[in-house]
Formats: structure tokens, sequence, C-alpha cells
């Protein structure tokens, strides 16, 4: 019979290296906070906050989403039990619905779109959208229901009825990965700390999609500077020139006060972009929208971002530094790069 044997080296106070990598870590970065824990939440129970877990999903995205739900609920939610809601545009089947509802033990609603929240505004000119979808060679760019999709996400999804009573969401995605444990409650971390919005994912947008979002915003600064505080981010998306630098906060991953997207300023620059019409006429994205919101509307002090929950969404991700020496992440930090982003590098220079 074979043995095995593992060697491990001690400093002279009698720690382990292992104990030494641990306690490096937690000095150099408190990951997550202070919001911990006090045990399981009951799945029924009500919650420290009233959040959840929200996607925009279809009948199709069955088995990307299962895999997704598995590994939230080993990683986390397991012991914290917050509640699952999916968003269609068209009905649940029953099939979708069981096989989610298989994999937690949390509370878990189903809810198709408003027909006014999914498809073309009274004002678009449906010609010059269709032109502009046959004529593009972007990623997504010939697509008509993606656009539909970054409309709903950028100004309707916190107004569903199922989100009305939410504090806080937490939006995911189908065919992610999480590579940590999550030992604290993100939602109760966010509420303690009076922070806004939570991203993991910082990449710069591509120029096409965009065109004119940062002239119709300024347009929006200057005709509403009582909106903008002066203690704002807003030097992460604009350089010194005054030009647009296209970075953002990858929404797939966000954590968001609802309030925020609930606030009158928020509403009347969605209001404002809806008119322009950028959602049809170039392919306006969600994640651009929300990230020149929070940098216009918020100081830096209400943004967090959450560098300790290593993830993973088709062609990114972010790995934790150290994750494959020690820690509770699994991931190679140098395929997990994101971290490295001239964005991401961009935001720990902003004050």
């Amino acid at each position: 019979m074979g043995t095995i044997l593992f060697s491990t080296r001690y400093n002279t106070n009698g720690q382990s290296i292992f104990e030494m990598w641990g306690n490096s870590l937690s000095q150099s970065k408190e990951y997550g906070g202070s919001a911990h824990a006090t045990g399981t939440y009951a799945p029924n129970s009500e919650k420290p906050v009233k959040a959840a877990l929200v996607a925009l999903v279809r009948n199709d995205d069955l088995y990307g989403l299962r895999k997704t739900i598995r590994e939230l609920e080993d990683r986390w939610n397991r012991k914290y039990n917050y509640p699952y809601i999916f968003l269609n545009d068209k009905p649940f089947s029953e099939k979708f619905m069981s096989g989610v509802r298989d994999l937690t033990n949390a509370r878990v609603e189903f809810g198709t779109l408003e027909p006014d929240t999914w498809g073309y505004p009274e004002w678009i000119d449906q010609n010059k959208a269709k032109h502009e979808r046959e004529t593009s060679t972007y990623i997504k760019g010939r697509s008509e229901s993606y656009r539909f999709m970054c409309r709903f996400q950028s100004g309707f999804v916190f107004k569903h009825p199922l989100l009305q009573d939410l504090e806080y969401y937490w939006r995911i995605e189908p065919d992610v990965h999480y590579f940590c444990d999550i030992d604290y409650d993100p939602f109760v971390y966010m509420k303690k700390n009076n922070l806004k919005y939570g991203w993991n994912i910082a990449p710069s947008e591509y120029e096409p999609t965009v065109r004119t979002l940062w002239n119709s915003t300024q347009e929006f600064m200057n005709k509403n500077p009582d909106m903008i505080p002066s203690n704002s981010m807003i030097d992460w998306v604009r350089d010194s020139n005054n030009q647009y630098t296209r970075c953002h906060f990858w929404s797939n991953f966000e954590i968001v006060d609802l309030s925020f997207y609930r606030s009158k300023e928020y509403q009347a620059y969605f209001d404002f972009l809806d008119h322009a019409g950028g959602f049809f006429y170039e392919r306006w994205g969600d994640a651009p929208v929300h990230s020149i919101a929070v940098s216009m509307f918020l100081p830096k002090s209400q943004v967090h971002y959450f560098d300790d929950i290593g993830y993973y969404h088709p062609a990114m991700s972010h790995c934790p530094d150290g994750s494959k020496e020690r820690g509770k992440c699994v991931c190679d930090p140098k395929e997990g790069w994101a971290n490295g982003f001239t964005c991401a590098k961009r935001w720990r220079q902003i004050s």
C-alpha cells in the first residue's frame, strides 16, 4: 500500500506556509468587507435585504441557466436562499420551470414582459433601424431582438411587477462561471456601506455600436447641469479632451441598489436616450448606458468593485490574484485577465 506524504514548511512562529498565505491575503484585501452572514438563511424566510437574482432568458437557455444556478448554489446561494426571478418575452415552458426549480430550495418566480417594454417605441423609424441592421458588420449588429434586450435592460427590467418590491438585484446570465466561494451577503454589504452599484469586469465598448452615444450624453448634460453632482466619477468615461473613453461595466454581472435606476436622474437620462433612437439606429448596449449613468450621477464612494468574486462570461473573465495557490477561488489569474483592462486600471486611478 502506498503512502501519500505532504511536506508543510513552517516559519519561526510555527505558522505553516498555508497559514501565512491566508493571513497575507486577509491583510492585503478584506474580500467582501465585513458583512458576513450569521448562519443559513431559511429558504422562505424574510431576508435582511429585499433582493433577488434576476435573469432575462428564453426557454432554450435552460441548460446554460442550469449550469449557472448550479454554480451559484454551490458557491453561495445554498447558504442564503435569495429568490430567483426569471423573465421572458414569451411564456416559460413547464420543462424550463421544473428544470430550474430542481436546483434550488429558494423561491423561484417566472414572469413575461409587458408588451410596451419589448419592441419598438412609436417614434422609431423602423426602416432606418432595418437599414442599420442589414448593413452592420459588428457583433449582434444584425439582431433585432438583441436591440430589444438592450433597451429593456436599460430602462424597464427594474419596473417589472416581479421586481417592484425589491431593494437590490443581482443580474445573472446563462453559461457563466463563478470561481469562488462567497462567504458573505453582497446585498447586506452594499446596503450597510451605502453602495449603489457593484461591478466585476470593465472592458471598453466597441466604437461602431456607440457612434453617437457620447454626443447624446453631452447634450443631456448640457440641458440638465443641475442633475450632475460635482463629485461624480464622470472622468471615468470622459478623458482630458472631453472625449468618450468607452469604458463600461460589463452589466451581465451587476449588483444594484434599484433606487438608483428608479431615480429621476436615471429615468430622465434613459428617456432622453430612448428618444434619440440609438438603441435601434446604432446598437447602444445596456452596459454603456448603465455605466455612463453611474459615472454621471454617482461618486466613486458609492460604486464597488467586487474583485473578490471570480467570474467568467463567454469571452472574458476575472480571477482574483493568487487564486491558483490560496483562498477560496480556483482559477488562473493569467486566464482571468479582466483585472488588467485599461478601464479597470482607469477605475483604480480616478479619485
